[in-house]
């Protein structure tokens, strides 16, 4: 059974904990999108680790992790996280790379840079990972497949096309040094050898896996709110976010994802610029929210940057999950709101003096103000209950209010970083 663990919302909804926790009675686990950019925090008995490429169960010895085709593929950072991960004492992991992913170029790293500098003010607050340039050379059909990396020939020849491409852009539009072939082509090599052990038909091998009923997890990066299609345009990732995409980002039929599981947090988070309608507008209270959230507070496990702070929004996150085709929300980081006497949650947006409970498109969400209903807090630590009636009465009004608004059902409860903090309903 193949199931899907995505995000409703701008990412950073505790998808690296569900993962990590449904990966226990899992077979497989696939990474089928995105880079580095985005990381996920998992606290285990191992330690606490913040993962980029690797998917979150890579932890257990009895599991296989897969780099899918739709992967942007750094493969030095693959390659240190490995390293990263069996100096702390966690066994060799398995690990498969698609022989069709493909590569993020060392001056895809340069040109992300290069092009935030150049916009300024206007720019995207990307995380100079490479990961734009790098989708957009996948369908401008430039980019690198791993499999190239072990035919010589072409390799060299297409090399050489492209320092002389790119070349043009970094001598007149950035005025930066020219990309030198040579030097390219040796660090492909390197790579080529870094590489090697891991390299695999993914498609075949999942084929397999399927036809055999092993239990395959996909684990999506970011969430609804970045894909590049229904997300907050242009203030989205490159590459889709969607569940749906699983199937193309690992190779596998679509019909085969039978469950999908959505991470939806207690609070709103985002990172980057773009329209953020329930986001906390009073520093304090935002900051306060911000130290305690997460595992060590609500900062990117990537880049380090403090996220942008807000209260439940119901109508990002009914959009959320339809558009993922959620089966079961997971919603998460409960515990953090115990602090708080009142909790606002963002139910509609009014958009030029109209009350809309729909998503819209991006100029009307700068427009959009929320609309807050106010419910009571339940004042106390409710990390380690196991059971669903014992969380206090206000705490399961909470979760059932934002249940009702979102129209998909809370099948778990997170109430704190560690694996076995959860409660099932």
């Amino acid at each position: 059974m193949v199931k899907a663990v995505v995000g409703a919302n701008w990412g950073d909804e505790g998808k690296g904990k569900i993962t990590d926790m449904l990966a226990e009675k899992a077979d497989i686990i696939v990474r089928f999108q995105g880079g580095a950019n985005a990381g996920h925090t998992i606290v285990n008995d191992y330690g606490t680790f913040a993962l980029h490429t690797l998917p979150s169960g890579v932890f257990y010895d009895h599991t296989t992790s897969v780099i899918g085709n739709g992967v942007a593929l750094n493969i030095p950072v693959l390659v240190n996280e490995i390293r990263s991960i069996t100096e702390q004492g966690v066994p060799a992991p398995k690990i498969k790379v698609s022989d069709r992913a493909q590569i993020v170029m060392p001056y895809h790293i340069l040109f992300d840079e290069y092009e935030e500098e150049r916009l300024g003010k206007k720019s995207f607050g990307s995380t100079k990972s490479g990961i734009a340039p790098f989708y957009s050379d996948k369908y401008a059909k430039v980019g690198y497949q791993v499999s190239e990396l072990f035919d010589e020939d072409t390799l060299k020849e297409k090399v050489e096309r492209t320092c002389e491409q790119k070349n043009v852009l970094l001598e007149h539009l950035y005025h930066k040094p020219a990309l030198d072939p040579k030097e390219l082509l040796e660090e492909l090599h390197e790579y080529r050898d870094m590489i090697a052990p891991y390299v695999c038909d993914v498609s075949a091998f999942l084929w397999d896996a399927i036809k055999e009923g092993k239990e395959i997890l996909l684990e999506g990066q970011l969430g609804t709110l970045k894909d590049p299609d229904h997300g907050i345009y242009p203030m989205v990732t490159s590459s889709s976010t969607l569940a749906a995409y699983g199937a193309i980002g690992a190779g596998i039929p679509p019909y085969e994802i039978r469950q999908i599981i959505t991470v939806v947090k207690a609070y709103s988070s985002a990172v980057g610029a773009g329209a953020f309608v329930s986001e906390i507008l009073d520093e304090t209270e935002a900051e306060e929210l911000r130290k305690r959230g997460g595992n060590k507070g609500e900062y990117g496990a990537t880049t380090g940057r403090p996220r942008r702070m807000g209260w439940f929004d119901c109508v990002a996150t009914k959009y959320g999950c339809r558009l993922q085709g959620t089966t079961d929300v997971a919603f998460t980081v409960l515990d953090v709101l115990g602090y708080l006497d009142e909790i606002p949650v963002c139910t509609g947006y009014e958009v030029d003096g109209k009350v809309i409970t729909d998503f819209p498109v991006t100029h009307l969400l700068y427009k959009a103000k929320p609309v807050l209903t106010v419910l009571p807090g339940w004042k106390c630590d409710i990390s380690g209950i196991k059971e669903y009636d014992k969380l206090p009465e206000n705490c399961r009004k909470y979760i059932e209010f934002i249940e009702k608004e979102i129209g998909f059902p809370i099948t778990m409860v997170s109430n704190g970083p560690k694996r076995s903090d959860i409660i099932y309903r």
